[in-house]
């Protein structure tokens, strides 16, 4: 049976699978499938259905009121179907030629992931000054916030978006800290943001930068095994073969057990067995071209 959500029956909904966790909170950003049909219809009229899709902020890319209103009552993996009547969806004038005038419609919608974007957007939209006056908990928050949405991204592989979402994250790191405890968890949040931007980099194929930003983590953790394991990909994408060895080897010690810093570690001893053989082939060329002729037989 549908539950009345607007208290006028105008927005009904029918929960198909339950979710989990809180539900979504206004002024949230939401990743959802959804179908809309018109009454008495079978076929959508509009649809979304990706694997990965687009975050959308509520009130500014959501604005169906009654969407809006069902959304708010939703929880992460939940699948629910949506009775909006006209004045919550399309009103008297619908929106033709696809929306006849005064019509009731159907979403069906899964909500597979949201973020709560109200705080890191009010931030962003403070002068410099008024941004260094906020608590440093609400600036680490607005930071997390950026770089959870850098990593949907990243997931979504946008990977220019994820890096600028890094970047924005680590742009508001920077103030300086009133004692060692703040710096101490300045760096735990910068920690995380350079090791996303090292892996952001190495999926853009620029492995230098990806080094650098690893190098930055090691700075803050010298015996960070994915900061290690990070600089090792990026030296033997450079083939870069001893620094690699020496980073993949440092990590190795810390997590022996490490699926993938051991299959780096066999992929450096293949590319670096592969190089040396190149060489060889490449001399034994050289050294052909430079051989005397015989002399003649008298």
């Amino acid at each position: 049976m549908a539950r009345d959500l607007s208290g006028d029956g105008g927005v009904r909904k029918e929960l198909l699978r339950a979710g989990r966790g809180a539900a979504v909170p206004r002024d949230a950003s939401v990743a959802v499938n959804y179908f809309g049909y018109l009454e008495h219809r079978d076929e959508p009229f509009t649809k979304s259905c990706s694997k990965f899709p687009k975050l959308m902020k509520l009130g500014k890319d959501i604005t169906l009121w009654g969407l809006e209103i069902g959304l708010l009552t939703m929880r992460k993996g939940e699948v629910a179907r949506f009775f909006l009547m006209p004045k919550y969806a399309y009103g008297q004038q619908g929106c033709p030629p696809l929306i006849p005038p005064n019509t009731t419609v159907t979403f069906e919608v899964e909500l597979l992931d949201f973020l709560d974007s109200a705080e890191s957007d009010a931030f962003f939209e403070l002068t410099a000054e008024q941004q260094d006056t906020f608590p440093l908990q609400k600036v680490l928050e607005v930071a997390d916030t950026e770089r959870q949405f850098g990593n949907y991204l990243y997931r979504k592989r946008v990977l220019e978006h994820a890096k600028e979402r890094y970047k924005r994250a680590l742009s508001i790191l920077g103030r300086s800290p009133s004692s060692a405890a703040e710096q101490q968890q300045i760096n735990a949040s910068k920690l995380l943001v350079f090791l996303n931007l090292s892996i952001t980099y190495l999926k853009l194929k620029r492995p230098a930068r990806a080094l650098a930003y690893g190098e930055k983590a090691l700075k803050i953790d010298q015996r960070n095994a994915k900061g290690l394991f990070r600089c090792g990909q990026a030296c033997l994408h450079m083939a870069e073969y001893e620094k690699a060895r020496d980073f993949l080897v440092r990590a190795q010690h810390i997590q022996p057990f490490n699926h993938d810093i051991n299959n780096e570690l066999k992929k450096l001893a293949s590319c670096y067995r592969n190089s040396m053989e190149k060489e060889k082939e490449m001399c034994c060329r050289m050294f052909a071209h430079l051989r005397l002729p015989p002399a003649d037989q008298e």
